[in-house]
C-alpha cells in the first residue's frame, strides 16, 4: 500500500536573516548578561549573526559534524565537535549491527572534516572566551539536537557558565529532549515537524565563504548587507545565477553535442553533469544544482549526452554504453581545456546518467575524484560497480521506492568509500518543496569534501 504524502507545512521565514531577526527580538531579554552569541555552521550563522548584531554581542562558531550510519548518513547515530567532544547513540549503533571499526572510519572522516572547517572559518583567530558568560547557541532550527548537545559539551568545556539553545523552529517538546542545555527558546514547535527546510521560503545551502563573511564582519564590528543563499558566491560576490555560461562544442565520434560551461575565477574543481532519461543540459534540476555548485567555486559542464536524432529513440537513453563512451568524451574535451586541465574532476548523474556517470568512473579511475548520483540507476551500471574508486554520494527520495530499493542494493556491490542519502517525503523528481535543495547541499558538500582535498593535495 503507498504511503499518504504527508501535507507540507507552510513556511513561517523568509529566509535565515529573517529568522534571526525575529529570533532577536525573542532573546532581547538576555542583553544585560552581555551573552555570547555562538551559531552552528553552517546554516545557523546568518539566524547567529543577525541576533550577535541585534544585541550588540561576540558572533563565534562551534564546528559539530554529524556521525551518519554507514548507508544512511541522514540517519544520526553521535556527533563529534571541538575540543575532542564524541558522542555516539550506542543504542542505534547495536540496532544497526555498526562494527568497531565502521564507527571508527565514519569518525576519522567526520575529524578530518572538522578540522578543515575550524581552520577555514577562523583562520588565525582562536575561538571567542566563553568563560563564566551566558551563551547563546544558535541553529536554523532543531531536529535530532545531536549537533546542539556535542556543541553544549564543548561549550560547557571551555567555561560556559550557561547556555541557551535558540532556534526559530524546533519539534514540540524539544526542551525536555535537549536535558544538555540550560534553556531552549524557539519561536515555533509546530505540530508534524519532520525537517526544518520546509518552514522556510528560501532554504538554499550556506556557502563557506559566507560563513566566513559573516564573522569577519561581526569581529571587525562591521554591519554586512544580508546576502540570499542563493546569491552567495565564493568570487567576489559574484552571483553565479546571473552568469550568462559559454557555449560548447564537444566532438563524440560521429557527432557534435553542445554544452554549457560556467568557470569561476579560480576554480576548486570541475563538476560534469550527466543527465538522464531523455533529459537534455536544460533540464531545470540539473541547472539549479549546478548553479548551486558555482555559488561553491566550482566550475560546471552541462551537455546534450545523445544528439536531436538519437534522443527520439528510447534504446539510445537506456544504452549505458554509448552515454559512458559520450561521457568520456567530454571529459577527454575538458581536460583539454587550459582553464579545466588542472582541476580536480567530479560527476553528478541523474537517473540513467548516473548509470553513465558510474561506469566512466570506474573507466577512469583515479583521473575522477567523486561522483554524485541524484535518483540514479546504478544497477544500469551493475558489472562496474565494483570497480568505482571515487567516492560515492547516492541520494534518493524517501518516496522513490523503486529506486531506493536498487540503490540499497548498488551500496552492497561497491567496495570504494560510500553513503546512501534518503530525502525524506522526496519523490524521483526531488519536485516537493526544499527537496531539491537538500540535494545541492548534499551534493555541494560531498563535492567540498572530496574535491577540495584533492585541490589541496594537488597544489602541494
Amino acid at each position: 500500500m503507498r504511503r499518504a504524502m504527508p501535507q507540507l507545512p507552510k513556511p513561517l521565514f523568509r529566509d535565515r536573516r529573517d529568522a534571526g531577526r525575529r529570533l532577536a527580538a525573542a532573546l532581547e531579554r538576555f542583553r544585560d548578561e552581555r551573552p555570547v552569541v555562538i551559531g552552528l555552521p553552517r546554516g545557523g550563522v546568518p539566524v547567529a549573526y543577525e541576533v550577535a548584531r541585534a544585541l550588540e554581542t561576540p558572533l563565534d562558531v562551534v564546528v559539530v559534524r554529524k556521525l551518519g550510519a554507514p548507508l544512511q548518513p541522514e540517519y544520526a547515530i553521535g556527533a563529534i565537535a571541538e575540543n575532542g567532544v564524541a558522542l555516539v547513540d550506542d543504542r542505534a549503533v547495536e540496532v544497526l549491527g555498526i562494527t568497531v571499526e565502521e564507527l571508527r572510519q565514519i569518525a576519522d572522516r567526520e575529524a578530518r572534516e572538522l578540522e578543515r572547517r575550524v581552520q577555514l572559518f577562523r583562520d588565525e583567530r582562536g575561538p571567542v572566551d566563553v568563560r563564566g558568560r551566558t551563551v547563546l547557541l544558535v541553529d536554523d532550527g532543531l531536529a535530532t539536537g545531536s549537533s546542539a548537545v556535542a556543541a553544549t559539551q564543548t561549550l560547557r568545556r571551555r567555561g560556559a557558565d550557561r547556555v541557551v539553545l535558540a532556534v526559530p523552529v524546533a519539534p514540540p517538546g524539544s526542551e525536555d529532549r535537549i536535558a544538555a542545555v540550560d534553556e531552549v527558546v524557539s519561536l515555533h514547535e509546530p505540530p508534524g515537524f519532520f525537517a526544518v527546510g520546509p518552514y522556510y521560503e528560501e532554504f538554499a545551502p550556506i556557502a563557506d565563504e559566507e560563513v566566513r563573511r559573516l564573522l569577519r564582519a561581526a569581529a571587525d564590528g562591521r554591519h554586512v548587507a544580508a546576502t540570499s543563499p542563493r546569491g552567495q558566491r565564493r568570487n567576489g560576490g559574484l552571483d553565479w545565477s546571473r552568469v550568462e555560461p559559454r557555449s560548447v562544442t564537444i566532438p563524440a565520434g560521429r557527432v557534435s553535442l553542445p554544452g554549457d560551461l560556467r568557470s569561476p575565477p579560480e576554480p576548486s574543481g570541475l563538476v560534469i553533469f550527466a543527465h538522464g532519461s531523455g533529459s537534455s543540459r536544460r533540464s531545470p534540476r540539473n541547472v539549479q544544482v549546478a548553479t548551486a555548485l558555482g555559488s561553491h567555486g566550482f566550475a560546471t559542464l552541462l551537455f546534450d549526452l545523445l544528439d536531436e536524432r538519437e534522443s527520439a529513440s528510447r534504446h539510445n537513453v537506456f544504452d549505458i554504453n554509448l552515454l559512458t563512451g559520450r561521457l568520456i568524451a567530454a571529459t577527454d574535451w575538458a581536460l583539454r581545456e587550459p582553464e579545466l586541465l588542472p582541476l580536480p574532476l567530479g560527476y553528478f548523474g541523474a537517473s540513467t546518467g548516473a548509470a553513465a556517470a558510474l561506469s566512466a568512473a570506474a573507466a577512469l579511475g583515479d583521473g575522477v575524484r567523486a561522483v554524485v548520483s541524484r535518483g540514479g540507476r546504478p544497477d544500469l551500471a551493475e558489472r562496474r560497480l565494483s570497480e568505482v574508486s571515487a567516492p560515492t554520494l547516492l541520494i534518493v527520495g524517501g518516496d522513490d521506492w523503486n529506486v531506493l530499493a536498487l540503490n540499497e542494493d548498488a551500496a552492497t556491490v561497491m567496495r570504494c568509500h560510500h553513503e546512501l542519502a534518503v530525502v525524506p517525503h522526496a519523490g524521483h523528481l526531488f519536485e516537493e518543496p526544499g527537496a531539491l535543495e537538500r540535494v545541492t547541499e548534499l551534493a555541494a558538500d560531498w563535492f567540498t569534501t572530496y574535491l577540495g582535498q584533492a585541490a589541496g593535495r594537488d597544489a602541494a
